[in-house]
């Protein structure tokens, strides 16, 4: 039998899984937890060969919308604790509150005696690292949905569209050992030229501030006399020529080597999306004014949406600005509307897919 959440079980659902700490590459007991909730609501659910938690339902023949989120965070310890209406913790935010709004959705979706179709719940290990491991094996191993949810503080009455990529370069050199006041170049200097390489092919009109124009950082840099390694990323938009970038700053590189690490490809969808409209027509019919918007960063979107072509736009409650910070919570008011929106949004997308298919 397929049972929703109470208002009081999706907080308990959220404070537990931030009492579980889930740093990339260490989420098995915060897996474990959401494959028991899963099953608890009624889901099919176990976790896979990369460790993410799986659920899934089929509530008749129908259409099947993925929701996916992401369990792991970023390393660092904070207490978790209510304050008033504020959960803290690391991920309350980025991304377990909007994981666990999607449990609580899917749930309450699944529960009702309208929906016909199939719901699959991804709890996805290892977003927050260069190679999005959960995201890529849940991209091999199922078809594609037809209408896909990520799970990424948006805001509660907010649909991103879409992300910029994301181009991870490691530039290695080593020199002949020599002393510092003689003439050769060092590989220390050499590393730090680079930088300034890729800075002047990029143009003085790169930024992180805007979607459309590259924005690098200088993620890395380690350096001696005769050994250096520099790690630069590039979010890039739509359209960027990754490939040409990496040649044309390869050949003003005297010496070393240039590796390409990680590239993933920037996404956007329209405002006419029909997971865009479902979503935007249930913050406005929980009596929110609906707003879309694109992101610098970059997310699971990304990845599935490089071999993906489905409806798609990513979702969820919480603060954005407090991604990684000290001071990462989630105001649970914004966390129970989030989950009303997405609940709304699967009932939209059910209707709107089951007519599609007649």
């Amino acid at each position: 039998m397929v049972t929703g959440f109470s208002d009081t079980a999706a907080l308990d659902l959220l404070h537990g899984m931030l009492r579980i700490p889930s740093p990339s590459y260490a989420e098995q007991e915060v897996a474990a937890y959401v494959v028991d909730a899963l099953r608890t609501a009624g889901f099919t659910a176990g976790i896979d060969a990369a460790g993410n938690a799986v659920g899934e339902i089929r509530r008749g023949p129908g259409p099947t919308v993925m929701l996916l989120g992401h369990m792991d965070t970023v390393p660092g310890d904070i207490p978790v604790r209510r304050v008033g209406d504020r959960l803290y913790g690391r991920g309350a935010v980025d991304a377990k509150g909007p994981l666990a709004a999607m449990i609580c959705a899917a749930a309450a979706a699944a529960a009702s005696s309208g929906f016909r179709g199939r719901i699959v719940v991804v709890g996805a290990v290892e977003e927050e690292t260069a190679l999005s491991r959960g995201a890529v094996e849940i991209r091999r191993t199922h078809e594609p949905p037809d209408a896909l949810i990520i799970g990424e503080p948006s805001g509660c009455d907010t649909v991103v569209l879409g992300y910029k990529g994301k181009l991870d370069l490691r530039y290695e050199v080593r020199c002949e050992a020599t002393h510092p006041s003689n003439v050769l170049p060092k590989a220390s200097e050499l590393a730090a030229r680079a930088w300034g390489e890729l800075l002047a092919l990029l143009g003085p009109d790169a930024s992180h501030a805007r979607f459309d124009s590259p924005g690098p950082t200088l993620t890395s840099i380690h350096g001696e006399l005769d050994t250096a390694t520099a790690e630069f990323s590039i979010r890039t938009p739509p359209g960027f020529d990754g490939e040409h970038l990496v040649k044309e700053l390869s050949a003003r590189l005297d010496a070393g080597t240039l590796e390409v690490v990680n590239a993933v490809d920037a996404c956007r969808v329209g405002r006419n999306d029909p997971v865009v409209r479902a979503l935007s027509v249930a913050v406005r019919a929980e009596g929110a004014a609906p707003r879309a918007k694109v992101k610098t960063g970059t997310s699971d979107m990304n990845t599935l949406a490089q071999k993906w072509t489905v409806p798609m736009a990513t979702y969820g409650p919480g603060d954005s600005a407090l991604d990684h910070s000290d001071r990462e919570h989630i105001e649970l008011p914004q966390y129970l509307f989030g989950i009303r929106v997405l609940t709304r949004a699967l009932a939209a997308l059910d209707t709107h897919l089951s007519g599609e298919s007649r």
